[in-house]
């Protein structure tokens, strides 16, 4: 450039102010020659050597001196030639100020020669790579060109979507960034052939579909918008959806009314003689001993919902991608508003260890799961949860027959052998959790064998490791009953639910959350366990938490009384919805736990969300499977880069306590409900 001028060879140039040689800078950038002006040289210098035209003659190829003469003869040959001369000339002249007025217009000449005075101060290693990058800042934003779609296999060998995004930049299509999504259907144990078959039709269906709303409509909608523009993105979304509802609502009623016609044309059938009638009213019918709630109904998901929830994260994984940070800070970004954080927490663990199988005799625990203390690193307390893990197994499966040493010693002595019951072979069987999968008699016996394996590593529960159990109460209700099955023919009702649990915490406060231990109907006795256990025990509801879309009401949650509840990134969510529930969470006082859901991927964004969003805990099963174990050295990973940038704080775990409210009593003549554990029939 004009702006820099060599003095001498023997020392660095000398700089001149842009502004002292601003106008000959410009010519000399639009002005120059042939080969100095991408706009005035068709073909490169060797390249327009070689394609020299050979005069008429069949001489030598002649130098560029005789080549000029040689084409200034042929111009004054042709009579037309000074005519054809200047019209050439004055195109040019057009041109040169066309390109001078197009590219001052872009403010070229200007950047180029800053960048080129800036570049000489840093004198980089690789220059060119130096001058893409400062001209990378003044490049158009990236935007969506087509979005893919396609049918792929989750972690346990079931169809799945796969969104893939793709973008245009600096006029280049290029494959950002890719998503795998979890199922939201669960994983049949013990099924009869034919639900397994609808279960697995309907799978199909909805992954099909979902593959071709993605490669179809979303990917026409959403080209030419901007990834980084998540809220506009999961706007149109939320829009698509609700057309797609709306559709499906109006031929289901289309279809109801032809139902209707076309039963209102057959005449009703004629009672014949003999047959039964119906029972008539006051005839005693066999009822709960006390009615409780109903079952809310199962609400339905829109075949192809998959689609809407991984094109969200997707786009999401294209932003930060984009914008050259990790997933977890963009989500931070965009839920503060573009606020940076100076300190990011990591959700605590709650690893499963053993999954309690609800054929077998003990029905309340579904899923066992350590919590380190959080004094320890992420990396330190997952090692330690791996100890325990493997001791608790050698326990459960002695190498022999004879008496283990296993034991805990209890009022009753010590535990008894399991050397000849099927939970000798827990080892060997893994669940879709990514654990350990065995049945148990009791609860008693399991808690007591789990402090032995932790006494064995010289540890101690509740100061060492915590404990957490999920429940699942809402698999154990016995409707006709009105009761809870806890054990094989032991039954307690909502209220006696509440009393076990307050005699289990007082005994075993080495547990710190229970999961789902009531159905989200029983929302009384949801406000009553958490009065008498909130300020020692996290209450969490996932069974209530299923569907995101039911949970916000008028800026308010939908969920019974609890500490915190589970989502899950299923169906329709949208990254834009967990940014907003997570907000209303954190306005109330509740934590946030993000969990994997049965079909899990090997995808490991979920732990990014988790950490983006705050959440307090992250339950992602067990220390085995692919698709689980990914997702734990996701947050080694990210756990190393926020200490490396010293950005890392410490997690806290503090109890809610909840006010009591106290009900009034309904008069019964019945005796107070037992409270006792279930390890025996009592209560039942």
């Amino acid at each position: 450039m004009r702006g820099i001028k060599e003095t001498n060879p023997t020392h660095r140039p000398a700089l001149q102010h842009p502004t002292q040689q601003h106008s000959t800078g410009r010519e000399g950038f639009i002005s120059g020659s042939a080969e100095a002006n991408p706009v005035y040289r068709r073909t490169p210098p060797q390249q327009h050597r070689e394609q020299t035209p050979v005069p008429p003659d069949g001489t030598a190829a002649p130098t560029r001196s005789s080549r000029e003469s040689w084409g200034s003869r042929r111009l004054a040959a042709h009579p037309a030639c000074p005519a054809m001369e200047a019209e050439a000339q004055q195109r040019l002249r057009a041109m040169r100020m066309e390109a001078a007025e197009y590219y001052r217009g872009h403010g070229v000449p200007q950047r180029m020669e800053d960048a080129l005075n800036t570049l000489f101060r840093q004198c980089p290693a690789d220059l060119y790579g130096e001058l893409a990058n400062y001209f990378s800042k003044f490049s158009k934003a990236p935007v969506i060109s087509k979005l893919v779609g396609r049918k792929v296999l989750d972690g346990v060998g079931q169809p799945t979507l796969e969104v893939e995004t793709h973008c245009t930049v600096k006029n280049y299509e290029r494959r950002i960034c890719s998503v795998v999504m979890s199922s939201h259907f669960q994983t049949l144990v013990n099924a009869l052939p034919e639900t397994i078959e609808a279960d697995e039709k309907e799978r199909n269906n909805s992954v099909n579909t979902a593959v071709e709303w993605v490669n179809e409509s979303l990917s026409t909608m959403l080209r030419d918008v901007k990834p980084t523009d998540q809220r506009e993105v999961d706007k149109m979304l939320g829009e698509y959806f609700t057309k797609k509802v709306e559709e499906k609502e109006d031929i289901r009623k289309r279809e109801e009314r032809e139902k209707e016609e076309s039963a209102s044309c057959i005449p009703p059938a004629p009672t014949l003689p003999g047959e039964k009638k119906a029972a008539k009213q006051g005839k005693k019918v066999s009822i709960p001993e006390k009615m409780i709630p109903p079952a809310e109904p199962v609400e339905s998901v829109l075949c192809g919902s998959l689609a809407i929830a991984g094109t969200s994260l997707a786009v999401a994984k294209a932003g930060a991608t984009i914008n050259r940070v990790p997933l977890y800070l963009h989500i931070s970004l965009l839920k503060h508003d573009q606020d940076s954080p100076k300190e990011m927490t990591l959700p605590i663990p709650m690893v499963t260890v053993l999954n309690c199988e609800k054929t077998a005799k003990l029905k309340l625990v579904k899923e066992v799961m350590l919590i380190p203390p959080v004094h320890l690193s992420f990396k330190q307390g997952l090692e330690r949860a791996l100890d325990i893990q493997k001791e608790f197994i050698r326990l459960l499966d002695p190498p022999s027959k004879e008496p283990s040493p296993r034991a805990a010693d209890s009022k009753k002595g010590k535990a008894q052998n399991t050397g000849k019951k099927p939970a000798q072979q827990a080892s060997k069987r893994i669940s879709h959790l990514g654990c350990p999968i065995t049945g148990c008699d009791n609860l008693e016996q399991l808690l007591l064998l789990m402090q032995t394996a932790c006494n064995n590593l010289s540890l101690e529960l509740g100061k060492d490791m915590h404990l957490a159990l999920n429940c699942a109460a809402h698999e154990l209700t016995d409707y006709s009953k009105g009761k809870y099955e806890i054990l094989t023919g032991t039954f307690k009702s909502p209220d006696e639910m509440v009393n076990m649990y307050v005699e289990l915490i007082d005994k075993f406060p080495f547990i710190i959350a229970l999961i789902d231990p009531l159905r989200k109907e029983d929302r009384q006795q949801w406000s009553n366990v958490c009065c008498a256990l909130g300020s020692k025990c996290f209450l969490i509801a996932e069974d209530a938490a299923t569907y995101i879309s039911k949970l916000k009401i008028d800026q308010n949650l939908n969920v019974p009384t609890c500490s915190g509840v589970v989502l899950k990134y299923i169906n329709q969510t949208k990254v834009s919805d967990l940014i907003e529930l997570t907000g209303l969470l954190d306005g109330q006082r509740q934590i946030t736990i993000l969990g994997s859901p049965d079909g899990e991927s090997s995808d490991d964004s979920l732990v990014d969300l988790a950490v983006g969003l705050g959440a307090r805990f992250i339950k992602l099963g067990g220390l085995s499977r692919g698709e689980r174990v990914t997702k734990y050295n996701r947050l080694l990973a990210i756990e190393e880069e926020l200490a490396e940038n010293r950005t890392l704080r410490e997690a806290t775990l503090e109890f809610i306590a909840f006010p009591y409210v106290s009900q009034p009593e309904e008069p019964s003549d019945e005796p107070a409900p037992s409270a006792a554990l279930p390890d025996s029939p009592t209560g039942s």
